[in-house]
């Protein structure tokens, strides 16, 4: 994943609500296939690294995800890694980490992305979330699996149980429940800066990407801190259920490219 020399510059794939979800328009599965794949190319051609397969706008969402879900997600990570091999390719299944080590295994994808709930415990609409890092990390021995697992640290938007310092629950999460990267942000430019910052100077050798709040003003200097960055909002003119702008998104990445190594 770490072999270009400039910090990575990850899209995400947000396919539209898929069957079996509630939010589901009748939008057959072969459409939402289709779109998956031109807006793959899109991103390839303009020269990004990769992207991260999230089932974004299924909807509600559980801790556990449904049996179509799992199969759907399989069936599109299958498809993008088998046509763009050379990118590197997250997969994100909201918000089952388990879930998302058996699509990346199956997809043979780069990493898995655990957003929402690694470890700790926190609230949502349907509930609460608990940690799962054990049991990822059981289906990780019982796959002899090599895929790593990067988990986000406290994700801007959770609603989080007798939280830790962020700092400390990145940490934690690398040494204490055994992640090999993690994702994290701020409520601001400045806080990820600082954040960042902090965490590098603790684990300089851990990866660490930065998980939202990147945009073509702020990107250049939060990649001079960060190995890496998913964008998604920015670059869809600040909402996730908009298509990639292309012009936003060739601003992104000029930016990006701008980073020092």
């Amino acid at each position: 994943m770490f072999k270009k020399p400039y910090p990575l510059a990850l899209v995400m794939i947000q396919p539209q609500a898929m069957p079996g979800s509630y939010l589901n328009q009748s939008t057959s599965f072969s459409e939402i296939q289709e779109q998956v794949m031109a807006e793959a190319k899109m991103v390839a051609q303009m020269g990004f690294d990769g992207f991260i397969l999230q089932n974004m706008h299924d909807g509600p969402i559980s801790q556990t995800a449904r049996p179509e879900t799992i199969a759907y997600m399989s069936v599109l990570a299958s498809l993008l890694k088998k046509t763009y091999p050379e990118l590197v390719l997250g997969i994100l299944v909201n918000w089952d980490g388990l879930a998302s080590l058996a699509v990346a295994e199956a997809s043979q994808a780069d990493f898995v992305r655990v957003e929402h709930l690694y470890t700790g415990v926190s609230v949502s609409s349907t509930g609460l979330m608990q940690g799962q890092c054990a049991e990822i990390l059981s289906m990780k021995k019982r796959l002899e699996s090599k895929i790593p697992i990067f988990a986000d640290a406290q994700e801007v938007n959770g609603t989080y149980v007798a939280p830790k310092p962020k700092v400390q629950e990145a940490c934690d999460i690398v040494r204490s429940a055994y992640a090999d990267g993690v994702f994290l942000s701020g409520e601001s430019a400045s806080e990820s800066l600082q954040l960042g910052k902090a965490v590098k100077a603790k684990m300089p050798d851990v990866p660490l990407f930065l998980g939202g709040g990147a945009t073509g003003d702020n990107i250049r200097e939060l990649m001079g801190v960060y190995d890496g960055v998913s964008v998604a909002t920015w670059i869809k003119n600040g909402n996730m259920r908009n298509p990639i702008d292309p012009k936003r998104a060739e601003i992104f990445l000029s930016e990006c490219r701008k980073a020092k190594p």
